[in-house]
């Protein structure tokens, strides 16, 4: 694997027009990244008692709460079972308040196994292929593409057939030291932008709430009472 030195920018605030999508309750699949990497430390060299997916399991838990009040969410994982595998599992499509269904999942993963996260995005985008209405993907990942998927000619085919799917990528700590070389961000990069997704790049427990919340949340309806949503906003 490539020890290439890159500088990825830390958190990016993306602009996030609530106008844009209004209600922003379209269905949406989580593709969330349990390779073996994210049973690492957060600080790299150093004791540290928190670990990568640890700090994501939080994150989440502090957004999925409001998120699910307005979409249905499903989770497709990729990385864990045998180890150096390409292991790729939906776990569910989207479903109605999904919030503890989600967290009960990855709360229980022990990360393993390489990171296929181009076939994980492929089994993502099957689940909207038949349906007319747009959909979003949520792509977490903290490194590259290790089991030889294209992420940028994926994000090109899903333009051209799938203009309604969105996918956004949030990165997790790939800054300096980690092992991703500049070819393999762009590539995550190029992933977003050819769908109109937002590429976001996360430090810390606080960039992970933020970056879940653009991509996942909308917050104009976060404080409104159920009886005060669009007729439909809730499925």
């Amino acid at each position: 694997m490539a020890t290439a030195n890159v500088r990825v920018p830390a958190a990016q605030e993306v602009p996030f027009d609530d106008q844009d999508r209004p209600y922003c309750t379209e269905d949406a699949m989580i593709v969330f990244d349990a390779s073996g990497s994210m049973a690492g430390n957060t600080v790299q060299g150093l004791f540290s008692d928190k670990t990568r997916i640890g700090e994501v399991r939080a994150a989440l838990a502090q957004v999925l709460p409001g998120v699910t009040r307005f979409r249905r969410v499903g989770l497709i994982t990729y990385g864990p079972g045998p180890y150096q595998q390409c292991n790729v599992r939906l776990n569910f499509p989207p479903e109605p308040n999904a919030s503890q269904h989600i967290l009960g999942i990855v709360n229980e993963i022990n990360p393993a196994g390489k990171t296929p996260l181009v076939n994980a995005v492929v089994v993502a985008a099957r689940i909207f292929e038949h349906v007319s209405a747009p959909g979003t993907i949520v792509l977490l990942t903290d490194g590259e593409e290790t089991c030889g998927g294209d992420p940028c000619e994926l994000g090109k085919l899903l333009k051209q057939k799938s203009e309604h799917l969105t996918v956004h990528v949030i990165g997790y700590q790939l800054r300096s030291f980690r092992w991703t070389g500049a070819q393999s961000y762009l590539q995550t990069k190029c992933l977003a932008e050819e769908t109109g997704g937002y590429y976001i790049t996360a430090d810390n427990r606080e960039d992970l709430i933020e970056a879940f919340r653009k991509t996942l949340g909308c917050p104009m309806m976060s404080a409104l009472p159920h009886s005060a949503l669009p007729h439909g906003a809730l499925r």
